[in-house]
């Protein structure tokens, strides 16, 4: 049986959530080149695909799903990141990056269940919930800050920032999936 170490979990939510801080401006750049329709189409796919999630919960709402569930949902992000580095910047890479962050936002209300059940105290989930707000905020000011020094070092055009941060991206991508290795003990 798995149990969640707690400190561990709390430096995996502030990663996770620096991740998302840094990467969150980085999206209207990838994801330019989709038309309108396209959004609408993968809202409605994702919203029957959390359906469809919400109905196994009676199975997967336990700690060995939710650890397997998370790391697939952080490898599948690191995947869509090394195709972007790949192939850049084209239609079919737009498209493949916005349906692997559909997948990881497919399991975003079932991670959030499984984490305030599996924690269960309010002092850890106000602990996660401070991390998570934390690295949040980090990112967001680490991003404003890169883009800036971008700009001053001459690198003004958007597609070209966007790829240049995603090194910095698959990087803390894998501190995050580190640690959410040394989150679980058997």
């Amino acid at each position: 049986m798995l149990k969640i170490l707690p400190l561990w979990f709390i430096r995996y939510k502030f990663f996770n959530s620096f991740f998302l801080g840094l990467s969150v401006g980085a999206i209207f750049t990838l994801y330019a080149p989709l038309e309108p329709s396209i959004y609408s189409l993968g809202g409605v796919i994702l919203a029957m695909g959390m359906l469809l999630v919400a109905r196994f919960y009676h199975h997967i709402l336990n700690a060995k799903w939710f650890f397997r569930i998370s790391v697939f949902v952080e490898l599948v992000l690191l995947l869509a990141m090394l195709y972007f580095l790949y192939a850049s910047y084209t239609y079919q890479t737009a498209l493949l990056l916005y349906a692997g962050y559909q997948v990881t936002f497919l399991f975003g209300s079932y991670l959030i269940r499984a984490e305030t059940l599996l924690l269960q105290t309010d002092t850890l989930l106000t602990k996660v919930d401070t991390a998570k707000q934390l690295g949040y905020l980090a990112g967001m000011g680490m991003a404003y800050l890169i883009y800036k020094a971008f700009a001053h070092y001459g690198i003004e055009n958007p597609q070209d920032q966007v790829y240049d941060l995603h090194f910095l991206l698959i990087g803390i991508e894998l501190v995050v999936i580190v640690l959410i290795w040394k989150s679980f003990k058997r």
